[in-house]
């Protein structure tokens, strides 16, 4: 396909070479340069119009107001539960032996250093099968709650969008009944295994710090609750494209409205700003001029050459 001018619409052969139309002689390089220049200014004003709401909301959800803010260290502090006792055991076997409370450190020290074969063994095991896999359960389930917080601090960030108070919620529910449900599946695995091995098991028992973490998932959850009651005030940012507010350039450009006319509006915002601008920066030079001749009443102006 021939190329052709962009002003006349005349064909270019291959030896037009050069920047000027042979035909109606335009820099065709340089001919509406500025109209897209302007095109281009007003695609990133208007992407940064519709950026700018998201920043707004995010913005009020983490620091827009105190009670933001202290959601956000709310929801954080359950991960503090985790270090503390979870549970206590105690168990002395002739060749294996341990007393002491077991938090998520080691818990995950000993996941890490157990033998999967072994472990995969004593699930199918008929005698104590039931009781390992109610232990499982339990210590999936606190370290599913560890993530579910984690993700529900970083999802924070977005409680002021349209799905924000579903999401927190959402995430508040499914952490309280994780832990509730380890806590049952650990109490019941204790009640197996301490029927199992009388002997062996000395002490099996949930810690408190299992109950602190349940707690602080309840405070933090209350706080999501409050923030929704109590509501936080979203301060959008007016945005312009070309001088005019965005929600008006978006509204001509839904309704088809011509880039002439639109260009029109353009210039009609922009030359009502550029006035109130002077009459702003003539009445600050009025009022300049008042108070220095009422600071200085006796100096008469110097008359004119």
């Amino acid at each position: 396909m021939a190329a052709t001018c962009p002003k006349c619409g005349g064909k270019l052969k291959l030896t037009d070479w050069r920047p000027n139309c042979p035909h109606c002689g335009v820099n065709m390089v340089y001919y509406g340069m500025e109209e897209r220049l302007l095109l281009d200014a007003d695609k990133a004003e208007a992407e940064h119009a519709r950026t700018q709401p998201k920043i707004d909301r995010i913005k009020a959800a983490t620091v827009g107001s105190p009670l933001a803010i202290v959601r956000l260290v709310l929801s954080l502090v359950p991960i503090a539960g985790l270090f503390l006792p979870l549970a206590k055991f105690a168990f002395q076997a002739p060749y294996a032996a341990f007393s002491g409370n077991v938090n998520v450190i080691t818990l995950y020290n000993a996941i890490s250093a157990t033998d999967l074969d072994a472990l995969t063994g004593m699930f199918s095991s008929k005698l104590f099968g039931t009781a390992f896999i109610l232990y499982a359960v339990a210590v999936v389930c606190v370290f599913v709650s560890a993530v579910g917080v984690l993700l529900h601090t970083i999802f924070q960030t977005l409680a002021c969008s349209p799905k924000g108070k579903q999401r927190n919620f959402a995430f508040d529910v499914i952490n309280l009944m994780l832990v509730a449900a380890a806590i049952v599946c650990f109490t019941m695995f204790s009640s197996r295994i301490g029927a199992l091995l009388p002997s062996v098991i000395q002490t099996s028992t949930v810690g408190i710090g299992a109950f602190i973490y349940l707690a602080l998932l309840a405070v933090s959850f209350g706080a999501d609750i409050l923030c929704v009651v109590k509501g936080i005030p979203v301060k959008y940012k007016e945005c312009f494209v070309g001088n005019i507010p965005a929600d008006k350039y978006f509204q001509l450009v839904e309704e088809g409205v011509p880039l002439e006319q639109i260009r029109q509006v353009m210039a009609e915002h922009t030359a009502e700003k550029e006035a109130a601008k002077a009459a702003e920066e003539a009445a600050k030079a009025a009022a300049e001029a008042a108070e220095k001749a009422e600071a200085d009443p006796e100096k008469e102006p110097v008359a004119a050459e």
